[in-house]
């Protein structure tokens, strides 16, 4: 598996695998396949251009895509030491062999590499157990707990808050 940063070349592969995601595990996520179908590429594009403290990772099974993961740096002046990882996913295919856990690595290593971030935010549906041990196993813990954060199809999902302070990191 090759775990690298993605850039507006992959946008095409990138908005495969993130449409499949949207439409595969809509509890995952809080935009749906309906928000992002019709968006043009250029916006996925737009999602990879580097920025400072902002990156999207993708790993690699040979030349094909099968996980992603994005961090985003806030962009106030009072709130510019956090990230937030966003989107995660790995295809069906991939899952069982470290894949998320080497996304949220290379999320995590360019986060502490940014001058200025000092903790990291991500958001997780409340049922989705075997996200929410990987995250507590990288140190991530639970702050809040939304109730009705989401509704899929009529019914509630609750979301975990969690985050990671980088100087009470293992």
């Amino acid at each position: 598996m090759n775990i690298r940063r993605l850039s507006a070349s992959d946008a095409a592969a990138f908005r495969a695998l993130r449409l499949a995601a949207l439409r595969d595990t809509p509890e995952a996520f809080a935009a749906s396949h309906v928000e992002e179908v019709d968006l043009p590429l250029a916006a996925f594009e737009a999602r990879l251009v580097e920025r400072p403290g902002q990156a999207v990772f993708g790993a690699f099974d040979g030349d094909t895509l099968v996980g992603i993961t994005g961090l985003k740096r806030e962009s106030l002046l009072q709130t510019a030491h956090k990230g937030h990882i966003w989107g995660m996913f790995v295809a069906a295919r991939a899952r069982g062999r470290g894949v998320a856990r080497e996304l949220m690595l290379a999320a995590l290593a360019h986060a502490r590499a940014t001058p200025g971030i000092a903790k990291v935010t991500l958001s997780v549906d409340s049922a989705n157990v075997a996200a929410i041990a990987l995250y507590e196993s990288l140190g991530f813990v639970v702050f809040s707990r939304e109730q009705d954060a989401t509704r899929l199809a009529g019914a509630s999902r609750d979301e975990l808050q969690m985050h990671l302070h980088f100087a009470s990191a293992p």
